[in-house]
């Protein structure tokens, strides 16, 4: 009896959404229109590969705007600032571009709607991520005792409940969370603050949530499941969350050297997904390296085009250059 042929199948949508696209055309166009050096606070997204390549392009990734001289250029990165970065920032006179994305940018609008009107806000959320601290950030009017608070799992809303009691309340969330963790915490908020007002969307971005779908079923139809991405992705260990609770066998990893024999053996089927930060040469590598590996039969899954696209800042559109 002959053995199974192994093959690989391609998630479909996967890898770089029009956030992460945006922003590094961003750091790229500044660097062609102004030249070395270009500042960017830190990491523009999460990826190893694309930091190291801007890297060798001239642009300095900074932890905090102290370390940009005065009246230099500075790159906010995807996953938004506080306001007090902000005015850091024009204190400093740093000339901005503003790589923030779009659907970050919402939430912190939320945010700041809900500080203006005295409103408790609940942000569901990893704390010491970036784009938590940019949006915990944007609360910064306290009327009458109103604040912001960072829940992680649902075990967090149970102390709010003496803090808040019956004053209004709304929730956000961290846009890159997985869908079904976000919507256990969301359904316990709703039973704790009846009153709750939330989004009238979800704050989950469409690029998250379209690769977390792709990869559900690429685990329900694959023994293994590689997703290509950087350990501090928030987005790229979700969607190996997402594989696992589907049922496969998943890995992250950042490029095809970290693939391990091991994970490959007694495998006939595998996946390969790539998280929204993670360019399309990485998976490329991968699947080379696994045609020399004997899995020479690769199937895209169905595909789910994409057509959000964000635009330039006006100084940075094509016309500037």
């Amino acid at each position: 009896m002959s053995l199974p042929e192994k093959r690989l199948q391609l998630a479909s949508p996967r890898g770089f959404c029009a956030g992460v696209d945006r922003a590094i055309e961003i750091v790229n166009r500044a660097l062609e229109l102004f030249g070395q050096p270009i500042y960017v606070r830190h990491e523009v997204v999460h990826n190893k590969a694309v930091v190291n390549d801007l890297k060798s392009r001239g642009a300095i990734f900074v932890d905090e705007l102290h370390q940009i001289p005065d009246n230099h250029i500075v790159i906010f990165s995807a996953h938004g600032v506080s306001q007090q970065v902000r005015q850091e920032a024009a204190r400093r006179k740093l000339k901005l571009f503003d790589a923030t994305c779009p659907l970050v940018t919402k939430v912190h609008r939320q945010v700041a709607r809900y500080s203006r009107k005295g409103i408790h806000c609940i942000l569901i959320g990893h704390k010491g991520h970036p784009e938590v601290d940019g949006t915990l950030g944007q609360y910064t009017e306290r009327h009458q005792g109103a604040d912001i608070y960072l829940v992680e799992r649902v075990e967090d809303i149970t102390p709010l409940q003496a803090v808040i009691a019956d004053k209004p309340v709304a929730y956000v969330t961290q846009t890159t969370l997985s869908l079904d963790d976000t919507a256990l915490i969301i359904q316990q908020l709703k039973t704790v603050f009846p009153q709750i007002q939330g989004p009238k969307k979800d704050d989950i971005c469409y690029a998250t949530q379209s690769r977390q779908d792709a990869v559900k079923q690429l685990a329900r139809e694959n023994e293994l499941v590689l997703i290509v991405g950087s350990q501090n992705s928030s987005n790229s260990n979700r969607l190996r969350e997402v594989a696992l609770k589907a049922g496969a066998r998943a890995w992250l990893i950042d490029n095809a050297t970290e693939i391990q024999d091991e994970w490959l053996r007694g495998v006939s089927r595998i996946g390969l997904s790539a998280g929204a930060s993670a360019p399309e040469y990485l998976v490329d590598e991968v699947k080379s390296l696994l045609w020399k590996k004997g899995i020479q039969c690769m199937l895209d899954a169905e595909h789910n085009r994409e057509t959000v696209y964000f635009p330039l800042p006006a100084e940075l559109q094509p016309k500037a250059l």
